[in-house]
């Protein structure tokens, strides 16, 4: 077969975007595909960034791309894009032929994450290995500084980059993610990248040179300051400082797996505040960090590793504007960022036997493989700092509504780690299983990811609407999870590690000494498990005071502040029980009174009230109460409230409400112009607790034209009326001034507003009062215009034609006297039935 005939790379691209433009997705593939494979590293090179700007949108939103998070398994296209875009299909060939010549590619760095961005333009290089060596110094200063990535690394910023790129989609259009391209993609990069059984797939190319190298490491002399607190490459002992000619191939492809996680934690959890930025920015957490290290480090101190320059801890004030640009994740940012965790956490999981069970001093990990190495550290290194920012800010700016749901789900899953394991839990033990007791340096070592973020949690329940059955269901999920039996022994032993007075650290002796003494050698158990202890105090304490500061206030979960506070949510909960059963029984007597004498409109009227909310239907009440009632349970076992307890806070609350309707109104006062709301009253309202019976306070002949009325009948029978009441309004006043039989008679069919409850009902100004009680009585005919009587009248007229044998004239007296006698019956016994 002849070889194909080979255009200058600008031909190609321009045959591309022209053919971009004119050809189907799939006709587009195919091609890319037979140039892919047929074509060399060198024409390739050129077309490669319009390629992925072509798929994933380019990075300041103006082209959209492919549009992988709105392409979902129902379109056409789907199949055409997975296959595509597959960890082993044509274009991840593409970048490790390109990879293969080392080819760099720019990213501007005004594309990083904030604090990113900020520290690389102060001239501090941030604590992350992606950008070592890789920056370009133009000529024209600092603010055009770009990051030369190679291939890889280009491919997946790109990637990452794509699901918080400022694109505009059409409202309602995104639909639900987790069914994206996006999202697919997501979820299969990381199972081939790091995956939880086997070793990750060697490259799928090779040419003459061999198998794909690893990058050129950092040199081990360069200090940096930054704001990380972990050492900069987690595997440079089996990565960067391997030679490329003995090194494990293993070793040599799994700096894939290190690179795509690095993208995706710092495109993804690395947005946060100035003062967090700030914070994490102090000399005090970074002597105290490096002192910790060196103290625990069995090693002599190399000449290289030095204080870095005191400018380097300088805060960054020329460009605290770009730290403090709002960031908001969006639901779909959340979802992918649980699942990361989730995989990440499976990942974990699948070490082997040996690996979990050796010594936990990090000197008996040097002969694991660089795989089993990486999954023991990927947690805690990796994820946990920008993960535990990342959802503070989300804890602190969502808003207090369902879509929360996802944020809390997401942390649900990082401090859930036992649940992302082989083991198969029996079913019916599944409901009260034990927390494993090798779960409890996970626990210790993310202590604040269990009682800060449960605080800040708390904060939000109080301000939450929880007759929502949405909203409740979040508060007994959360609820759920403490209440996992051993879980809450092991947080509070966490806390007592952090509170360890601080003289015990002082009189450790070197790691060194006891670790190779054996107890015939002089030896001691109790010296070396005191040394473990001290360990485990070294480790949450730097915990602490990484992701808090040294001077950080701690504040213990089990202590007396956040006692006091789950006893407030706790009365929340019950009077949002009460609240629950109170417009259930309401909506059940409402649905009882319903007949058919209602239907035909001899029973009250409720068109001036509004409708139910779909979250306030009988079945969401059941809910309701279901979830708050578990979650009270579950509650005053997590902080061992006794029965007595419950009861007399729940007794509390109940004496406090007031008597009657009161009890549903809002904490109020009087002012000039009617009810005004207190603070305590917008936290009810707000909590859904009490509310106002809202009613139209207008002239009821101009409410809004209804879907059951018809428009021209409408306004046809108000110029009637109008007409009418203009004509005999005084007569109709006098009528219904009179205090006999006559005047009540008048004062039922002729309408007239009744104000002198409606101030207790809502919150109506006093203009508004005033202006109902100047209405004078009059006859409103907009009762006829209704749908529903016009077909009450047509089956009167038809029955009395059909079976009485009466004509139109004679079935109206009919029906016009009946209409009178019923108003005289209800006259004569109207003070009855209202007692009734």
């Amino acid at each position: 077969m002849a070889a194909p005939t080979l255009q200058p790379p600008s031909f190609l691209l321009a045959n591309l975007k022209a053919d971009s433009c004119t050809k189907p997705l799939l006709q587009r593939c195919q091609d890319l595909v037979k140039i892919i494979n047929d074509y060399p590293a060198k024409e390739l090179h050129a077309i490669f960034p319009w390629l992925v700007e072509c798929v994933f949108g380019s990075l300041d939103g103006i082209i959209s791309g492919w549009n992988l998070r709105l392409l979902h398994s129902r379109s056409n296209e789907y199949n055409i894009a997975m296959e595509f875009l597959n960890p082993s299909g044509p274009m991840m060939k593409l970048v490790y032929k390109l990879q293969a010549e080392d080819y760099k590619y720019e990213i501007p760095v005004n594309y990083l994450p904030g604090p990113v961005k900020g520290s690389i333009q102060e001239g501090v290089l941030p604590d992350c290995p992606l950008f070592h060596n890789k920056l370009q110094f133009p000529l024209s200063g600092l603010l055009t500084l770009n990051l030369a990535l190679n291939p890889f690394e280009f491919f997946m910023f790109n990637f990452a980059y794509c699901l918080i790129a400022p694109k505009s989609y059409p409202p309602g259009l995104l639909g639900s993610s987790t069914d994206s391209a996006y999202f697919v993609l997501v979820d299969t990069y990381l199972k081939y990248f790091l995956p939880s059984e086997g070793s990750v797939p060697p490259s799928p190319f090779n040419d003459s040179r061999g198998s794909v190298t690893a990058p050129s490491p950092r040199a081990s002399s360069v200090s940096f300051a930054g704001y990380g607190v972990h050492s900069p490459s987690l595997l440079k002992h089996h990565i960067f400082h391997q030679p490329s000619v003995t090194a494990d191939p293993a070793a040599q492809e799994i700096w894939r797996s290190e690179t795509l996680l690095q993208m995706f934690v710092e495109i993804w959890l690395h947005h946060y505040s100035l003062e967090m930025y700030q914070k994490l920015q102090s000399p005090q957490v970074k002597l105290a960090l490096l002192q910790y290290r060196l103290s625990m480090s069995s090693m002599p101190v190399q000449p290289s590793v030095a204080l870095p320059p005191q400018h380097s801890y300088q805060v960054l004030l020329p460009f605290h504007s770009l730290l403090e640009e709002p960031f908001t994740p969006s639901e779909e940012h959340v979802l992918v960022v649980r699942l990361l965790v989730k995989h990440l956490h499976a990942f974990s999981n699948s070490q082997k036997p040996e690996q979990i069970s050796s010594s936990p001093s990090a000197h008996s990990h040097t002969h694991a493989s660089p795989l089993e190495e990486f999954k023991r550290v990927v947690v805690q290194r990796f994820v946990q700092q920008k993960l535990y920012l990342f959802l503070q800010h989300c804890f602190g700016h969502w808003p207090l509504d369902a879509s929360f749901r996802a944020v809390l789900e997401t942390w649900l899953s990082y401090i859930q780690p036992w649940r992302y394991t082989d083991e198969k839990p029996n079913p019916q033990t599944e409901q009260n299983r034990t927390v494993p007791d090798k779960w409890e340096s996970f626990v210790q070592e993310n202590l604040l990811m269990y009682t800060k973020l449960f605080q800040v949690f708390l904060n939000r329940a109080v301000r939450t609407d929880l007759v929502n059955a949405k909203n409740a269901l979040m508060v007994f999920r959360v609820a759920k999870v403490f209440v996992q039996p051993n879980l809450a022994e092991m947080i509070q032993k966490g806390e007592q590690l952090f509170l360890e007075p601080e003289h015990v650290l002082h009189h450790r002796q070197p790691r060194g000494y006891l670790g190779n003494l054996s107890p015939n050698q002089g030896g001691s158990f109790l010296s070396s498990r005191q040394r473990v202890v001290t360990d485990v105090v070294f480790r949450v304490k730097s915990h602490v005071y990484a992701l808090e500061g040294q001077d950080c206030q701690y504040k213990q979960m089990f202590g007396t502040d956040l006692r006091a506070a789950v006893m407030k949510l706790i009365q929340i909960i019950a009077s949002a029980r009460q609240t629950a059963k109170r417009i259930s029984d309401h909506c059940s007597e409402v649905a009882s009174g319903s007949s058919v004498l209602s239907w035909f409109g001899l029973g009250p009227s409720h068109s001036n009230n509004t409708l139910s909310e779909p979250e306030e239907s009988g079945e969401c009440l059941k809910k309701t109460h279901e979830f708050l009632d578990r979650a009270l349970e579950n509650l005053c076992t997590i902080f061992k409230l006794n029965s007595g307890q419950l009861s007399q806070l729940i007794s509390t609350l109940g004496c406090s409400q007031d008597e009657g309707n009161n009890k549903q109104l809002p904490d109020c006062i009087q002012g000039d112009n009617g009810l005004i709301l207190t603070d305590l009253g917008r936290r009810q309202m707000i909590s859904g607790l009490r509310r106002f019976d809202i009613r139209y306070q207008g002239d009821p002949e101009l409410q809004p034209i209804r879907s059951y009325e018809n428009a021209l009948l409408v306004r046809l029978f108000y110029k009637i009326s109008s007409l009418v009441n203009d004509k005999l309004g005084g007569h109709m006043g006098g009528l219904c001034s009179r205090q006999d039989f006559l005047g009540r008679l008048s004062r039922h069919f002729l309408s007239q507003s009744d104000p002198s409850n409606q101030l207790k009902q809502s919150p109506v100004t006093r203009r508004a009062l005033e202006a109902n009680a100047s209405r004078q009585p009059r006859v409103s005919l907009r009762t006829l215009a209704s749908y529903r009587t016009l077909i009450i009248l047509l089956f009167f007229y038809m029955f009395f034609g059909a079976v009485m044998s009466l004509n139109p004239a004679s079935s109206t007296l009919l029906i016009l006297t009946g209409g009178f006698l019923y108003g005289v019956l209800m006259t004569l016994c109207g003070d009855k039935l209202k007692s009734h």
